[in-house]
């Protein structure tokens, strides 16, 4: 996970310095370059992770597009409406393709971003009050790692066939940073561990799993995929959430929820990168494979939620 943060971080800063301090070669070239920077900025926020750097980084990166697009807008007059040089139209070649394909990233993104046209499941918010960042979510692998496992022609996904519309969540502070630090490798020092997990939907518990330990980032669990988890059956659907904390699990099976009952603790059990809440909704699997029901899209709080939306738990007093 380190790497694709540092390209969110490293990559805009590079091509806006570029634009800004770099003499531009041609007029034509300067905007495939400018338009190019902005794709390149709308596809991180579409598919990009947005907990390093914090979301509203992108703010920050666009205003600097402005001053560099209005700094070479002076300087328009000096140079060339098209390149002269090999340098110049290969330059102009290389950003307008990365246009291309950034606004094509944008747009698959988009797709995924509506919900599908089957059943959906609603549910209240899993989670204790704070504001929390969809790590994954929405209908399709650019947006949501989980949607790989829709694809049932591969026989090792058809185990966790019914995790394919789940939603990861990850807390934040109130600078928008979900850790002290970068990758650190203790998950206490993540903003979402120990956050108190609540039943979402009222229902019976289906099974309720604790013991696992938490692993330091990134090491993870692939014998116990979910890690410490509970299955809530609520109506005919099965909510799973999971990557409890060790031993903070209070429920059992068979017990009776309502919505809004403390479960368990969020931890790094199981196959996580970093701590973070698994949620999901399926028909009920089989006692072999419990996570191999039909896979079912939820709402969360009436939103279907997609990669990089923020979801506001609200305090009591806050709540209308």
């Amino acid at each position: 996970m380190l790497t694709p943060y540092l390209l969110q971080s490293v990559v805009p800063l590079v091509l806006i310095a570029w634009l800004a301090f770099a003499r531009p070669l041609s007029v034509v070239g300067f905007w495939a370059q400018a338009l190019a920077i902005v794709g390149i900025l709308m596809a991180i926020g579409r598919v990009g992770i947005l907990s390093f750097p914090p979301w509203w980084t992108l703010y920050v990166f666009a205003g600097l597009v402005v001053a560099a697009i209005a700094n070479g807008l002076a300087q328009r007059r000096s140079i060339p409406r098209w390149p002269h040089g090999l340098g110049g139209w290969l330059c102009l070649i290389g950003f307008a393709a990365a246009g291309l394909y950034s606004a094509n990233v944008v747009r698959l993104a988009a797709v995924a971003a509506a919900p599908p046209a089957v059943y959906v499941v609603d549910l209240a918010a899993p989670l204790a009050p704070g504001t929390y960042l969809v790590a994954n979510g929405g209908a399709a692998p650019a947006i949501n790692a989980h949607a790989e496992l829709l694809d049932q022609t591969v026989a090792r996904y058809r185990p966790y066939w019914g995790t394919a519309h789940g939603v990861d969540l990850i807390a934040l502070d109130r600078l928008g940073l979900r850790a002290d630090g970068v990758l650190p490798v203790d998950p206490r020092r993540y903003e979402i561990f120990g956050r108190v997990v609540v039943a979402p939907c009222a229902g019976t518990v289906i099974a309720a799993v604790d013991g696992l330990r938490d692993m330091p980032v990134p090491m993870v669990d692939r014998r116990h995929l979910a890690g410490n988890h509970v299955i809530l059956r609520c109506a005919a659907a099965d909510t799973l959430l999971g990557h409890f904390q060790r031993g903070s699990v209070r429920v059992r099976a068979g017990q009776q929820l309502a919505i809004g009952e403390p479960i368990a603790r969020v931890g790094n059990s199981g196959n996580t990168s970093e701590p973070h809440l698994h949620i999901n909704a399926q028909l009920p699997g089989t006692a072999a494979a419990p996570f191999a029901g039909e896979p079912i899209p939820i709402r969360i709080q009436h939103r279907y939620l997609v990669r990089n939306d923020r979801l506001v738990v609200p305090t009591l007093k806050d709540q209308p």
